[in-house]
Parts: C-alpha cells; structure tokens; sequence
C-alpha cells in the first residue's frame, strides 16, 4: 500500500475518536448525562425528559419521574409538543408546533457556556411557563429563546405541560382511581418539572435554591396557581406573572358560584364522546380528543393541589411568600376582541346598560370608561377586569405579606402593531423581555430592528434578569423600578421604561369592590362579568366598598 494511502487511513482512523471528542458539551445530571449544543458563548440542552410520557394508563395520572438512562443522551433536539389543536386562520399568534405527541413532557436549558464547570458561583435559574389558555404553546416556541437571558447569567428553563382535556380533566371514575382527587395534571406536570430542576439543576451550574418561575397569561395562570399550591412549596423563591387573569375555579365536587364541578364537567365531556368508561377514554386517538370542542381547562379546587380559590388564598395570605413581579399590557383586548361584547348602538344605549347593571357604582365606572369614545370604553372595561386587576391585586398581596412586589404596564407601540390597531396588544412584550425581536411567528406584528427598540428590549431582559437574580429589578442606565407599596408605584414600559405612581387611578378600587360584592353574594369568585356584560350588581356587603 502507497505510504500516501497508509498515512490517509491512519489520519481517518484518529478522526474517530476526536470526532466523538469535538461532539457537544456534556452534562452529567443525576437524571442521567445530557450532551447539548454550543452556540457561542451559550450552551443549550433540549428536549430532556422531567417526566414518563403520560400514555396508557399513566393519561389522567400524576406524572412519574422520568426513568434514568444510561450513557449520553443527545438533547439536541426540541421534544414534541402536547397535543393541541391548530391555531384558528389568521391569528397573529399562529406558530403551530412542527410535531405533538402525549409522550411531551420535556424541558429545555439555555445555560452561559461553562457553567456546569463550576469555574463561577451558582447561576439564578428562570423556569418559564409558556401561555395559550391552558390548551395551546409549547417551550420551544422561538419567542421564548433563552439566549439573551443566558448572555445575562441567567440559566432559563423551559417547559412543556399537558394541555386542554389531557391536562386538566376531571372526573368521578378518575377521583375514585386516585385517592378522591383528579384533574390538574398539567399543573402537576409544572411541580414535577420544578422538583427535576431542584434535583438537577445544580449540574448545570444552576442554583437550585434560587429559582424563578414565571409565565404569560395562561402561564401568568400557572405561576397564580403554583404560588397558591401547597405542593410546589420550597421549589421556587420568585415570581413573575405577565398578563395573568384571577379565574374562578370549579370547584372539583360541588356546585360553585355559578359553575358546575369540575368532576360533573369532565362527565359530561366523557358522554359527549361515548365513553362509558376510563378505559374507553383512554383507549380513544389522542389528537381526537385534543381537537374535540366543549372541555375549558381551569383545573379544579381539590384542596390539595389547589386548596381553594386563588381570591381566597391571596386573601387570607396563604401564598407562597416570594418576591413578585407582575403587570399587564395597555392594549390586551386588542388582539383578543373574542374577549369583550360589541360596542351599543349609542352612547346613551351604553350609559343606560351600565347604569341598570352598576347601580352605585356606576358613576365611578362612567368616569373610567366613558361614553364618548364606546369602543375604546368596552376594550378598556375588559382589559381592567382580567388582566390590569389581576397584576394590581397581586402586587398589593405579595406586599402585604412583606414582599417586595413590582408592578408595570407594557404600553409600547411601534409601526406594525399600531397601523394594525393593535398597540401594546396581548404578549407584545415577550420578544422584549426575552430579546427575540428576531424569532417571532411569521404573523405577529414585528418590532423594527432600530436602536430604539433594541435599547428598550436590552432594559427589558436587564429588569427581568437582575430580578431573577436578586429579587429586584435593575437594569444598567436605566430608572429604578420603584417597589409597590403605599404610594402603588409602577413601571410604565413606551419608548423608554417610566416609573410612576397610582397606575389608571379608580381602576383597581373599582374592580376590587365589583368582585367582592360578587363573592359575598356568592355569585362568583372573579371579576369576568363586567362592563356589558355585567349582571346586576349585588348590593353592597360587609367588607365591601
């Protein structure tokens, strides 16, 4: 053999294992060794087991730790999204995931390269839980891309959790199954992805005692929901809750405030599909299930998971007492019109409706949401009564605790959400906070790549990140982000971050006194009928403005 031939095969037979070498950067977690992706200075993980895939008789169960492995597992890959239906024709937030499977319990970690070295202290560690009504999102979504929180010193986690009836049904055959309880099964997927962080994290640099949970709107939900579960206690030590809403629960077993319990709910979506039995339900198409209409997955009050109402747990200062960040966009009701009633005929159609319905409020409602412009009135209405009380209430009861507690108010625009009609619409601050301006779906009204904007985004994920940090947000050249407290202080986010004080002055004590009129009359436990679409109010009760 020619020596040229000799010395090539040789050369081939040493690339063997340098290639093996030169392979991606490996952690090895007590859950088993991961091998990731170097993208620069950042090192991602993807698609990595917290959980046993939730099929056959584990669909309907509390999720079981995922398995350990042995050797390296390849987490270069985004796992498979849970099941969902499709995004409706012409949504701005259509990104559908490119596969869906039960077998979805995965999470992703962003880390600064070298972390898991231990050549530096502890990284903080922010779990992110994405939105979609509890029925739609998934971690991988590019929005939620983690490296710019990385580049920050931030590990960032993302999760996947069971979605629509998959996630969150309940039923009297599963709660005799399991001890009395079912349904919130993606909120137990949430706690068992908490407690893999907790066992885990520490490998990849994290600090399993530092770690933030955070999420926007039905993620908003979850972070509410896990800062009211007993269960999820000592797995966190912050929140950030983005455009969260204060739902009234079902109750699992009795008939409250208005709504049927969760348990005869999940019946009567088991009727509807044929299903005599668990067994039927579970042997049905799982896709066929996701897409079948009728189910609304807001969990249950079981008294163990979610002990009682979120109004009553904040109330009565059960939370978990942690450092919050919370707040709402000013045009939420922008993209989401599904949410608000139609504008009346006239101003006068207007003022008689909210006249008949608010009987001695109304005049404070009148002065806040005006007839003179209706449209605007009613978008505002609803935008206050989901999301601008919900950020408010949770400031003050994180405060009230001895919290420190951060409130603001998204109110940016730019030129392709505001010739749409959609300035500071719903989730338009995520690609700020997360510096994806570039990874947005393909229909979402994108920020132009100016100064300006990427000025303000770099203000965003310094407050977040500095907030996963240390508990308060502080963004370099920036102004101090004023805690909430006697003086209700905010921050406003336009072109540039503004602090203030007494955010939309009359907004918060209003819907505050409409819902607890509700829930002493025992009609409901959250602020949703309002405006339009308000009952008549109960009269004024005792502990009641």
């Amino acid at each position: 053999m020619p020596l040229k031939t000799t010395l090539a095969a040789f050369a081939a037979l040493l690339l063997i294992p340098l290639t093996a070498q030169a392979a991606g950067p490996v952690v090895k977690a007590p859950a088993g060794a991961v091998e990731g992706e170097s993208h620069g200075q950042i090192e991602v993980f993807k698609g990595i087991p917290y959980a046993q895939p939730p099929v056959g008789p584990l669909r309907w169960a509390p999720p079981k730790p995922a398995l350990p492995w042995n050797g390296v597992r390849k987490a270069t890959a985004f796992g498979a999204a849970c099941w969902q239906p499709l995004s409706p024709p012409g949504s701005i937030y259509a990104d559908d995931p490119p596969r869906m499977s039960e077998d979805c319990l995965t999470l992703n970690v962003w880390t600064p390269q070298g972390a898991a070295m231990g050549t530096t202290k502890r990284a903080p560690v922010l779990v992110w839980i994405h939105g979609g009504a509890l029925t739609t999102g998934f971690s991988s979504e590019p929005t939620y891309d983690g490296t710019a929180m990385a580049r920050r010193g931030v590990i960032v986690v993302s999760i996947n959790y069971r979605l629509g009836v998959l996630g969150w049904l309940a039923s009297p055959q599963l709660s005799t199954e399991q001890g009395g309880v079912s349904g919130n099964y993606g909120l137990k997927d949430q706690i068992e992805a908490l407690r893999w962080v907790k066992a885990n994290i520490a490998a990849f640099g994290g600090d399993p005692a530092n770690v933030t949970i955070a999420g926007e709107s039905a993620g908003g939900l979850s972070v509410m929901y896990l800062l009211a579960s007993p269960p999820a206690r000592g797995l966190f030590a912050k929140a950030i809750a983005e455009s969260a809403y204060m739902v009234s629960t079902p109750d699992l077993k009795a008939a409250k405030f208005g709504a049927p319990p969760a348990e005869a709910s999940g019946a009567q979506f088991a009727a509807k599909l044929g299903a005599k039995s668990l067994a039927d339900l579970r042997a049905m198409d799982a896709k066929t299930l996701a897409n079948t209409p009728g189910f609304a997955p807001f969990g249950a009050v079981d008294g163990q998971v979610l002990p009682a109402q979120l109004v009553d747990v904040f109330d009565r200062g059960e939370q978990a007492h942690v450092p919050l960040l919370a707040g709402f966009n000013s045009g939420e009701i922008r993209s989401l019109r599904m949410l608000a009633p139609r504008p009346p005929a006239s101003a006068q159609a207007y003022e008689t409706a909210i006249r008949a319905a608010y009987a001695d409020l109304a005049d404070p409602f009148l002065k806040l949401y005006p007839p003179t412009n209706l449209e605007e009135s009613v978008i505002a209405t609803t935008r206050d009564a989901l999301y601008g009380w919900t950020a408010e209430r949770l400031a003050a009861k994180q405060a009230a605790v001895g919290q420190p507690a951060y409130l603001y108010l998204f109110d940016h625009g730019y030129p392709a959400a505001d010739e749409k009609g959609l300035h500071g619409f719903h989730a338009s601050e995520l690609p700020f906070v997360f510096g994806s301006i570039d990874r947005l779906p393909p229909a979402w009204p994108k920020p132009p790549r100016t100064p300006g904007e990427t000025a303000l985004s770099d203000a965003m994920v310094g407050y977040w990140t500095s907030f996963a940090a240390t508990g308060k947000p502080i963004a370099a050249g920036q102004p101090a982000w004023p805690a909430y407290d006697g003086t209700r202080a905010y921050m406003a986010f336009r072109a540039t971050p503004e602090p203030g004080a007494r955010l939309m002055p009359g907004m918060f004590d209003l819907n505050e006194a409409v819902m607890c009129r509700r829930r002493a009359a025992g009609t409901q436990a959250w602020n949703w009928n309002v405006g339009l679409w308000s009952p008549p109010l109960p009269p004024k009760a005792a502990g009641c403005s």
